[in-house]
């Protein structure tokens, strides 16, 4: 008795319910003709939540930035009419039929909710697009179906049918942070809507319930049954035969990815031609555009200075490099492991057994390393798969431990590369390969924010300060040999050269295009230390008095590049020299347009207004002392230590200059260079300081030809096109080869052509080689005396005929006439 008086009560209370909705939806539709006209322009005037787009310097597209709502418009008519039969499947069978509800489901969700049931919903396609753009969909109430059925009403009196369709397409969620089947379909199939297949468009519709519990990425086996249920019932429905759905879901699942497992949202899948450059794009955005607007919805369309075409060449060069960089370490280390186990090791482990000293036992040790590099490199892959396949989250988490594991100990192991690439002109940025794949666990971007020092690559900054201050010029002679110098603090610092070798006699040139760090210290040693500093953090972009304080010691070591900068600071360093001393400021950003085409952001203009306010206080350096800083930086592609990377692209067609650069304990490998089009640097090392390359591995080894290779390719096509010269304040003039001084008849080692500042030009004649001349025209003439002294001691002999011959080839190499000499021994 009880339970017939429960059901009796229950089911008044839905006929109460039922009554109660038809006089409600009454109620709501004559008010609606009268009290809701400014609602009704709120429904036409909603704005659904679009992707930033990301252009190139030629409009073509890099990439999408979205926040909770990727999402990609397409027209009714684009959308394959089985995608459209998947979602009536699914969600709504009756769509066409009803007028934005339907009384049976309205009752069956009442009578869930009053029994305490499950909720099913219960909602329209109408209904669930009213709710997704009016309501709050997490709230399970009685009073927020009432909200949704009245603007699903509006829905249908202001709009068609596959109007209301087009835009249930286009903005409900379907998981991964993707709104809209476009977005979607790229993000899980890799292709547009447009292309979707009937398999495709069923795992699309089962998104839409619980994308979290359905995803083909993370639940492969669950969307597998759901996707099935869908096709099994779309047959039943007469939308497809059984063989076409039979044939789709197996080609479906023959090709799937179970290597995608890790992935949690679409931001890290979205399709990117130059992921390192927009997250760089994408923070220089959040700084000018925070709180104004919203920069993963509005829809905006930035405008940057990227080039795709030299975009691809920087990353199909840097992926070649960084790899052969890699095997080439790689192959060191196992030779240097491989002499110490066959040297030591056997030693080791003899001790070890012979005294039972356990710490130094090595049997065994090296079998586990190995063993653990296999688990983590060809295993844990496979395992990864195998825990997605069967849906084994225990094992899924070992093996996401195993992934954490490679990324710490490949900071270690693995070199990593960055390139940057300049217009030497305007400064805008062409190129940016910050480092080897960019995902979730690499997104550190080495070519912007890594801080390493640059070496020798840092010695043309300082010289530069040379030059302007007219104390030096390119034919200044130093003594590359052994010395040492005194710190400000006292303490003396004993620099050496690359391999311990000396040249002796050297020009500034020849110092800097071959690289010796004597020369070049001694350049800095005159200099001082002031000088050095303003000119380089100046050209570094350091604006800080206290950061330049803390960044440049005063210690002679500077000279040889002990500072951390980024290769982007010594691109717009390099920069400077092809600019003709002038400042240069990389830039990104062109413009900013929102969606309708209206210009929000120029930083470009800004930029250009303020470089045209401040005009001379740009000039770094004189056009004339920038101009043969350049020249003296081709003679190290000519002659010096760039010559071996561009013997290796078969030499260069037009003008082009560049620094290498090597670190202590052979770190880091720089190249920095430029032509009157472009400034590249290029950078090889380790996440992780305080691990070597090796060696062989310089930055004229393996950081000058992966430049020379970009700069190559980069060129193709381009005019060849010579450095600008000032048309004053330089001049040229013949210098001997070895002093720099003006030359001599005694010269016979060699001229060169030499440019100047004017009023720098050598004034003085040389007098090493006057000097040699006349210690061999003594030499020669004491022997001569020596002999014709001998033979005046025995005047009854005659001199011996090969005493003659001798005496009369002194005669023929002597230039000076014995009388004119004084000869030191008979004095």
């Amino acid at each position: 008795m009880p339970r017939r008086n429960r059901f009796i009560t229950v089911l008044l209370l839905v006929i109460g319910f039922s009554i109660s909705i038809v006089i409600g939806l009454s109620l709501g539709l004559a008010l609606a003709a009268t009290k809701n006209i400014q609602s009704l322009e709120n429904l036409q005037e909603h704005k659904p939540a679009l992707p930033t787009q990301i252009l190139d310097r030629n409009g073509k597209l890099i990439t999408q930035f979205f926040s909770d709502e990727k999402r990609e418009i397409v027209s009714i008519d684009e959308i394959p009419k089985h995608l459209i039969n998947a979602l009536l499947t699914r969600e709504d069978e009756y769509f066409y039929k009803h007028h934005g509800f339907r009384l049976m489901y309205i009752i069956g969700a009442a009578w869930d909710i009053i029994t305490g049931r499950s909720f099913r919903g219960g909602s329209t396609l109408s209904q669930q697009l009213a709710g997704h753009l009016y309501t709050d969909r997490s709230d399970i109430s009685l009073n927020r179906k009432i909200v949704e059925l009245w603007w699903a009403i509006q829905l249908e009196r202001q709009y068609t049918k596959n109007e209301i369709l087009e835009r249930y397409l286009n903005l409900m969620y379907f998981g991964h942070n993707t709104y809209g089947v476009e977005a979607a379909s790229q993000f899980y199939f890799k292709h547009s809507v447009r292309d979707i297949t009937v398999a495709e468009a069923a795992i699309l519709v089962i998104q839409l319930a619980s994308p979290g519990r359905y995803s083909p990425i993370n639940h492969p086996n669950r969307a597998r049954k759901m996707q099935r249920v869908i096709l099994d019932q779309m047959v039943s429905l007469g939308y497809v035969s059984q063989a076409e759905t039979d044939q789709s879901f197996a080609e479906y699942w023959e090709n799937y990815d179970y290597t995608r497992s890790n992935i949690t949202s679409a931001w890290f899948e979205r399709e990117d031609k130059a992921p390192y450059f927009s997250e760089y794009i994408r923070q220089r955005l959040e700084e000018h555009i925070l709180g104004s607007m919203d920069l993963y919805k509005e829809g905006l369309v930035v405008h940057t200075t990227l080039d795709l075409e030299l975009q691809e060449i920087a990353d199909r060069v840097m992926s070649k490099w960084i790899r052969w960089v890699n095997n080439q370490h790689q192959s060191q280390a196992e030779s240097r492991m491989q002499y110490a186990d066959i040297t030591f090791l056997p030693i080791a482990d003899l001790l070890s057994l012979t005294f039972n000293i356990e710490n130094i036992r090595f049997a065994g040790i090296k079998q586990k390393a190995v063993a653990k590099q296999v688990y983590l490199k060809d295993i844990n892959p496979l395992t990864d798969i195998f825990a997605s396949i069967f849906g084994i989250e225990n094992l899924k988490y070992t093996s996401r431990i195993a992934y954490a594991k490679e990324s710490y100990l490949s900071k270690k192991t693995q070199v990593e590369g960055a390139l940057i690439s300049i217009d030497s002109q305007s400064g805008h940025i062409l190129a940016m390969v910050g480092g080897r794949k960019f995902e979730s666990i690499n997104q550190f971007n080495r070519a912007v924010q890594a801080k390493v020092q640059p070496g020798s690559a840092f010695k043309p900054l300082y010289y530069s300060a040379a030059i302007s201050s007219k104390s030096l010029t390119a034919s200044s002679m130093f003594m590359d040999a052994p010395i040492f110098f005194w710190n400000d603090d006292g303490t003396p610092y004993v620099p050496l050269n690359y391999k311990g070798e000396w040249k002796g006699r050297v020009l500034l040139r020849t110092a800097l295009s071959r690289s010796m760090n004597i020369p070049s210290l001694k350049v800095l040693d005159t200099i001082g230390f002031d000088a050095a500093i303003t000119r380089t953090s100046r050209m570094l972009g350091f604006t800080d008095p206290e950061e330049i304080e803390r960044i440049f010691p005063r210690k002679y070591p500077l000279g040889l590049g002990i500072i951390t900068v980024s290769p982007l600071q010594m691109a717009r360093a390099f920069a400077t020299f092809p600019n003709q001393g002038r400042e240069m400021e990389p830039l990104a950003i062109r413009f900013v347009e929102d969606r309708n085409g209206r210009l929000i952001l120029e930083l470009e203009k800004e930029i250009r207004a303020k470089q045209m306010r401040a005009r001379k206080s740009l000039q770094i350096m004189s056009p004339q002392a920038a101009y043969i800083m350049t020249s003296i930086l081709q003679s190290t592609v000519e002659t010096g230590t760039l010559r071996y990377a561009g013997s290796t692209v078969g030499g260069f067609d037009r003008a082009i200059a560049g620094k290498t650069g090597t670190t202590q304990n052979w770190s880091d490998a720089w190249t920095a260079g430029f032509t009157p089009q472009m400034t590249t640097a290029v950078w090889f090392g380790f996440d992780r300081r305080g691990y070597s390359l090796g060696i062989n591995l310089t930055g004229a080894t393996c950081a000058g030809p992966a430049w020379a290779e970009y700069m190559h390719q980069a060129h193709e096509g381009l005019p060849v096109v010579d450095f600008t010269k000032p048309t004053s304040g330089l001049i040229e003039a013949t210098v001997c080869a070895v002093s720099g001084l003006l030359p001599t008849k005694y010269c016979n080692e060699g001229v060169i052509n030499e440019i100047y500042l004017t009023g720098t030009e050598p004034r003085k004649f040389c007098d090493i080689h006057k000097y040699k001349f006349d210690r061999s025209v003594v030499m020669k003439e004491n022997i001569k005396n020596s002999i014709l002294l001998g033979a005046n001691l025995f005047e009854d002999l005659s001199l011996p005929e090969t005493d003659s011959l001798f005496l009369e080839e002194l005669e023929e190499t002597s230039e000076y006439q014995p009388e004119e000499l004084t000869n030191p021994l008979l004095d």
